[in-house]
């Protein structure tokens, strides 16, 4: 399965939000980008609370939900924002405590983007 979320970069640069291979679940990179506005502008932790908002919507209508995560990414424009960005990522993920990496990045899709995430999920066979 290869979904879309119809976000502005997906036709554009050619892209599936999420794909799902047997019992993996892969989420594209996702900003706070909502119907092509960027969203919580010089908040890091809104913005990492929206994207990844959006990437588990996409796992669930792949099937899968927040405890089915084993890895996530976290992009950011500087490691200043790793504090903000860490407690979001615990807000929503505490109790899964995935394998996580965030690195800084010299810049995302958009001027005002903090943040990027992805996450990958397994979901047990049937």
């Amino acid at each position: 399965m290869r979904l879309s979320s119809g976000g502005p970069w997906e036709e554009t640069v050619g892209y599936s939000r999420a794909v799902t291979a047997g019992p993996w679940v892969l989420v594209a990179g996702t900003t706070s980008t909502v119907d092509g506005v960027v969203t919580h502008v010089g908040d890091a932790r809104g913005q990492t609370l929206t994207a990844f908002g959006i990437a588990l919507d996409a796992l669930g209508r792949c099937g899968g939900g927040p405890a089915d995560v084993v890895q996530t990414r976290m992009y950011v424009t500087d490691m200043a924002l790793q504090e903000d960005v860490g407690r979001a990522h615990r807000e929503l993920f505490g109790d899964v405590r995935p394998v996580a990496t965030m690195v800084a990045v010299a810049g995302l899709a958009h001027p005002d983007h903090l943040v990027e995430v992805e996450l990958t999920a397994y979901r047990e066979p049937l």
